[in-house]
């Protein structure tokens, strides 16, 4: 039986629990300084041990997890998600932020058809909307 980890690297700790979907993405990720330990940024080949606080951002959700166990191997996502503990004002702050994002949506999340085609556009520029001017004025 062997005996457990004491530490491992960061980018195969966030790939064993399930943050990203290769070690590459996550070596990316950390050099682009989007995951911090301890509110330091740091480099893939650094230490992580049962404790640590770590900082992540994936996309526009940002998540501060707590380490609470270290694996060599990437298991199913329940065993993932035994590996950390994310931290309750982690939770409040990412809840807020959805709700946020749910009221007050992206605007180009909104059309639904795409650019406009051909046809769209002629009777757009068929419609005038601003062929008023002082020219036009009648007088008194």
């Amino acid at each position: 039986m062997s005996e457990p980890l004491a530490s491992m690297r960061l980018d195969k700790w966030l790939w064993a629990a399930r943050f990203y979907k290769t070690r590459a993405l996550a070596v990316d990720e950390i050099n682009l300084g989007r995951v911090r330990v301890g509110g330091q940024p740091v480099k893939p080949a650094r230490d992580v041990r049962v404790g640590d606080v770590l900082s992540i951002r994936i996309g526009v959700v940002a998540r501060e997890v707590e380490v609470r166990g270290l694996s060599n191997q990437r298991g199913p996502a329940p065993q993932a998600q035994l590996l950390y503990a994310e931290t309750p004002a982690s939770i409040t702050a990412r809840e807020a932020a959805a709700e946020a994002r749910r009221l007050a949506p992206e605007p180009a999340a909104t059309i639904a058809q795409g650019r406009p085609t051909k046809q769209d556009r002629r009777r757009l520029a068929d419609w005038d909307r601003w062929s008023a001017s002082i020219d036009d004025e009648s007088p008194g």
